[in-house]
């Protein structure tokens, strides 16, 4: 949601504050992406409302640490946002160590977020009905929500729990393979059951897929259902199509949750002339009451330690090739 909040500082806190040719309201606008109008000594923020609120308190903190300082630079703003961002993670720490682990009672008794990121995700999981987890490979995404969706049918808060993923490599033809259903699309499937396998007995997992309590289908058999009372988890969802993803989301029912992941770095193949559904998902929803984004970084990542470095590897390429195309460029201008 889009909200406007105004404050008023004095003459002394405008100069120390706003920097040199107001540097310091831009830098503080990128920061956190809203819009920071001076007028005088009255601030305007406009932006969404967490974002909003989360500059409000830097700015508070920064107008403190002014009396200790003449002049405030990028690098103080820098040194307090961090400041701010341990104290929101004590906050988030004690309040999971309230609500308790992710509880399992299976071949896992409870998974326990590794970052505090992960820890955001999961009571946003709790709370919202549509959460949408954004970020590379090996940052838990996919594994804390199905173990949310298993703590969530065993304290009975759900019936059934739903895992889909577009079955990409087949092109959504999956009759033209041989076997049943499950037979074709497990290849596909492959990293959900690897989920299950990790926190749940195998007679256990077999018996609630038996009993039609876990179900996983490839997103092109969803169409046309509706899904009351079940725990909805959309994974590789940067692989949907604008369309799929409509889709998807219209076939939430009564009492039910969606959770929908996915890496908006890592499409698999070209979508025509469509753009992903993960990408136009932020700009669609991102008003939405009731909708929460968590966006993870490399510092969530929980693999083993050279996942990491061969993440940041690879976007040091990139940056460094968007570098030389884009100096390529300027020189045949």
């Amino acid at each position: 949601m889009i909200i406007k909040r105004q404050i008023e500082i004095s003459n002394e806190e405008a100069i120390t504050l706003y920097g040199i040719k107001d540097e310091n309201l831009e830098f503080i606008e990128n920061l956190f992406g809203i819009e920071i109008f001076a007028r005088g000594n009255l601030l305007t923020f406009k932006g969404e409302s967490e974002k909003v609120e989360k500059a409000l308190n830097l700015l508070y903190e920064i107008l403190k640490y002014k009396e200790k300082r003449n002049l405030i630079t990028k690098e103080d703003i820098l040194m307090l946002l961090q400041k701010e961002e341990k104290k929101e993670e004590k906050v988030i720490n004690k309040e999971i160590d309230k609500k308790g682990s992710i509880f399992i009672n299976s071949k896992k008794e409870f998974v326990i977020p590794k970052t505090p990121q992960q820890r955001k995700y999961v009571l946003a999981i709790r709370k919202y009905d549509l959460v949408i987890g954004i970020g590379p490979a090996g940052t838990g995404k996919t594994y804390l929500a199905v173990a949310c969706g298993i703590e969530a049918i065993k304290t009975g808060k759900f019936q059934r729990l739903i895992l889909t993923r577009p079955a990409l490599e087949a092109g959504e033809r999956l009759g033209f393979l041989p076997g049943d259903l499950e037979e074709k699309i497990k290849p596909y499937l492959q990293p959900i059951y690897d989920s299950l396998f990790d926190l749940l007995k195998y007679e256990e997992l077999r018996r609630w897929q038996d009993r039609k309590i876990i179900e996983i289908v490839p997103l092109a058999y969803m169409r046309g259902r509706t899904l009351s009372n079940a725990f909805i988890i959309l994974d590789e969802a940067q692989n949907t199509s604008f369309g799929q993803m409509k889709m998807f989301l219209t076939r939430l029912g009564v009492d039910s949750k969606i959770v929908i992941t996915g890496d908006i770095t890592q499409i698999d193949h070209p979508l025509s002339s469509e753009t992903s559904g993960l990408v136009e998902i932020q700009k669609v929803l991102s008003k939405i009451k009731g909708v929460k984004f968590v966006y993870f970084t490399n510092r969530d990542v929980v693999r083993h330690k050279l996942v990491k470095k061969i993440i940041n590897a690879y976007e040091k390429y990139y940056e460094e090739r968007n570098k030389d195309r884009n100096l390529r460029k300027t020189e045949k201008g």
